[in-house]
Formats: structure tokens, sequence, C-alpha cells
């Protein structure tokens, strides 16, 4: 049954009821619509892009270069209001058959405030080369993608923010900040040559964010920090080239953050400021290969307590400033020697495997901690050469934790001892110090006695007398050849005896503390 109806702005027939078009809204903006917006109206039912400015010319490499810089004396002819723009964008203009709206400008300058907070947007918003007089205010929008490339813009507020799309600012310069906390970007956020220049303490703000298909950020200028405290990068974070710009304060703060698959600060990465990592998870790995500079804040690099596959740390010159990874658990370490600073924290840093590093700088490098001796680093160092089946590095690195610890800990009688048995045995880890001492003594006792031998005790009873095993006995703390209890020494060679006694039961007892490691500290 086909039944009749009348709408108010048109009649339409319908099989067994009506369906109307959207009904229009914003008469009075369409009535006194400029030229130029009078063209963007007309091309946003079938998406057409409305050029309003000369064809981009060479284009610049640098941050934000593409950026309009004059476009704040563009004219009637050129200037769109932003009021028209979402007035489109939530539904004022009905959709062409087979057509697929989006308002769609380049080279344009946009007056008023593009806002479009608590709003649903469904349709795609793509500007290019244009320049907004006032910030764009997406608080709280739902949307489909949202493009703003080599844009100028005072600022982007978007706290909330739900875009099925991708937000992109490539290109762009922001002279102000942009806010993006808890936002939820469904195809990605790209700000690969981007340029913000913050509010003074932040340039990007986007704790709690969610973003599905990975940020982009090569090539990005930022004077101000970048917040990312507790966000989650589902498609990686890839700063390559980026420069973050904040000396003194915080470059980034990433706390607890969860990059899946790579974060990279790589091929001209500079942070002037701090880079803090603290409690991160990277379920890929963390490449950090670029500048890191911050001597007047606590760290230049805080990686403490993060979670990583694979971490490699390979700065292009010596990090300026303190680096700490303390607490952090990593499958993958690799590093350059070369880089590493002055004050390196390790404490409870745990890894599986190491790549990088001569033993010998590697073992300072597990000696660094500006707070004195930590004996984890050390003992994760041995046991990791003891996984790898290089036990002689694993007692090289134990060796060094016992030196430090005798530098750094205990009165002057347990650096005494330490330093007893660091130089006759090596703290058991030398055990053939003990035997080149012993043979040291044995050929100068031998010397002394056979040129002053001593006298017998009963001559009719003594057997004849040999300076090689009487010493060999007077170092030994058991007699073996019976020289020791059948001759006395006398006069100066008496006191040598004494000492060589003396030093014998030093030997012995050195060996057996480092054998058994009951003297030797845990």
């Amino acid at each position: 049954m086909v039944v009749p109806f009348v709408c108010m702005n048109r009649c339409v027939i319908v099989a067994k009821g009506c369906v109307t078009d959207r009904p229009r809204r914003n008469n009075g903006i369409v009535k006194r619509l400029t030229r130029a917006e009078r063209l963007l109206w007309r091309a946003f039912p079938s998406g057409s892009w409305v050029e309003l400015g000369d064809p981009v010319g060479a284009r610049r490499t640098t941050a934000g270069g593409n950026a309009p810089r004059e476009g704040h004396s563009w004219g009637p002819e050129r200037t769109v209001r932003a009021e028209v723009i979402a007035a489109l964008l939530l539904g004022a203009r009905e959709a062409d058959a087979g057509g697929i709206p989006a308002v769609r400008l380049r080279g344009a300058r946009i007056v008023g405030a593009l806002d479009l907070r608590g709003g649903t947007v469904e349709h795609e918003l793509s500007l290019s080369g244009c320049h907004l007089d006032e910030p764009v205010v997406l608080t709280g929008c739902v949307t489909r993608t949202i493009r703003l490339t080599d844009c100028r813009l005072p600022a982007l507020i978007a706290s909330g923010l739900r875009a099925g799309g991708h937000l992109s600012l490539s290109g762009s310069h922001v002279t102000g900040v942009v806010q993006l906390p808890r936002a939820q970007l469904g195809d990605g956020l790209w700000l690969a040559g981007t340029k913000i220049d913050g509010d003074g303490e932040w340039a990007l703000v986007g704790n709690a964010m969610v973003v599905d298909m990975g940020m982009l950020a090569m090539n990005a200028h930022f004077t101000g920090g970048v917040r990312l405290a507790g966000a989650r990068l589902n498609g990686g974070l890839l700063m390559e080239g980026a420069r973050l710009h904040n000396p003194g304060k915080d470059a980034l703060v990433a706390d607890s953050m969860v990059v899946e698959d790579v974060m990279r600060c790589t091929d001209g990465f500079l942070a002037e400021g701090c880079v803090r990592l603290r409690g991160a998870r990277f379920n890929g790995s963390l490449r950090i290969e670029g500048v890191l500079r911050s001597p007047d804040t606590r760290y230049a690099l805080h990686a403490g307590h993060i979670e990583a596959r694979e971490v490699v740390l390979r700065p292009a010159e010596a990090v300026d400033g303190m680096v700490t990874f303390a607490y952090s658990r990593v499958e993958t370490f690799e590093d350059d020697p070369a880089r590493w600073p002055e004050k390196l924290r390790l404490n409870g840093l745990v890894y599986e495997r190491l790549r990088g590093g001569a033993v010998a700088r590697r073992i300072s490098w597990a000696g660094r901690d500006p707070d004195g001796f930590r004996p984890q680093p050390y003992e994760q160092l041995a046991a990791w050469y003891l996984r790898d089946g290089n036990d002689a590095l694993a007692r090289r690195t134990q060796l060094a934790k016992l030196r430090a610890m005798r530098r750094h800990r205990g009165g002057l009688g347990g650096r005494l001892t330490g330093l007893l048995l660091d130089v006759t045995v090596g703290y058991g880890y030398r055990p053939w110090l003990a035997a080149m001492w012993f043979a040291a003594l044995l050929g100068a006792g031998t010397a002394v006695f056979a040129a002053h031998p001593p006298r017998a005790i009963k001559p009719s009873e003594s057997p004849a007398f040999e300076p090689f095993a009487y010493a060999f006995d007077l170092l030994l703390p058991v007699s073996v050849f019976g020289q020791r209890d059948h001759f006395d020494p006398a006069g100066w060679t008496q006191g040598f005896a004494y000492g060589l006694i003396v030093m014998g039961w030093v030997l012995a007892t050195a060996l057996i503390a480092g054998g058994t490691r009951v003297l030797r500290p845990n």
C-alpha cells in the first residue's frame, strides 16, 4: 500500500510510511554565505576539495615550515567563518545521492572559534594550508578523521575526543598547547613535521590517551614538555628526528605508558630536558639513539621500574645528566659503553641478555651509582656471564664487587682484612696469587738460610740441614720434612723465620677463607 504524506519541506511517497531527509538547519547562515563559503557549501555533499589559495610551492623540511605565515592578512575571497564549517559537520547540509560528504578546504583563513565540543560529527574534516584565528575545540566530540595539515592555529583543545579515524596535525604550526587527555583515536595520531610552541610548560598533553594505530611524531618540534602519562599506544611511538625543548624541566613525561611494538627516539632525536619513562611498559623495544641533555634536572633519562622486551641505549653522544634503570626488567639490554654518563643507577635492574661493551668497561658500568656501592648490579652481571658460559668473567665481576665494597663499606679493620684477602688470594677468585707468594717466600727463605744456617738443637740427633726443606717447613702450618723441629735460627734470622711462619699462616687462612667464602662478605 502506498500512502502519500506531506512533510514540512517537500512531499515524498514512501511505502507504508514516511521517511524524510534530515531537516535543514542554520538557514540564517545559508542566506549570508560569502562566495568562498558558498563554494564550500556546494562542495560538501560530494566531499570535493575547495581550493582558495595558490598551489603550495616548494616544500620546506623544517617542522611547521609549510604552515602559512601571512594567513592573518588574507582577504574576504579566502575567508571562511568557523561557524559555517561547524554547521556542515553537524548536519546542516544534505548529502548527494551516492556521495560521501566531507569538509575539505585548502588555503583559507578561518575566522571565529571552530567549536564542536560535545557534538557528534559523522563527516571528515580536512583543512590544509589554512590559517585559523582561534583555537579548535573538540572536547568530548565523537568524530571520524580530523586532518589539520600544514595549518597554523593557536591551540587544539580535544579532551575526551573519540575519533573513529585518525587525528593529523602533520606539518602544522600550533602556537599554543595541544590538549588530548583521555582522547581515543582509532587510526592514529599523526604529528610528522609538526611544530608546537606550547604554553611555556607543556606543548602536548595526552594523559590516559588511547591510540590504536600508533603515534607518529617524526621530525616534530616541541617547545615545552610532552606529557603522555598513562597513555596506551597500540601501534608504537615513532619520534625519529623529533626535538623536545624544555631545558631544566621535563621534556617527556610518560610514566606508566604502555607501548605495543616499538618506541623509537632515533635519527637526530634531541631531548633538552628530562625524558621520564618511569613505570612504562614496552611490549616490543625501546630504542634511544639520539641526544639526551639535561644536566640541571635530577635525571636526563628516568627509566626506572620499566618493563621491556628490548632496550637499545646507543645515544649519539654521551648522555649529559644522570640515567636510571633502577628496578626495571628487560629481556635484552644493548648499549654503548662510550656513551654512559658518569652517574648511572642500575640497582634492581634485571636482564636476560646483554649486548655491547667489553668486560672491563661493563664492570665500570656496574659501579657508577652516585649513592655509593650497590651489590646487585655486580651480582646481576656475574649471573649473566655464568649463563653465557663465561666463568672467568663472572669471577672478575665478583672480584670487582668485593673491591668496591671494601672501598665504600666497613671500618679500618674490615678494609685491612679485605685488602689482605685481595692481595693474597684475590678474595678466593685468584688462588694462584697464594702460590706466587708462597714461591717467592720459599725462595727468599732458602737463600737466607743457605747463607746463614740455623744451629742444630740436638746435633747428635739432627738430620743434615736442608735450607729449602727448612724454609718449606716454616711456611706450612704443619712440619712436613721435620727440619723446623731440629734447628733453631739465631740473630736476625730468628725474626725472619718468625715472619715466614706468620706469612704461612696468613696464606693458609686466606686460601681457606677465599675457597670456602667464610670470611668473604655476602
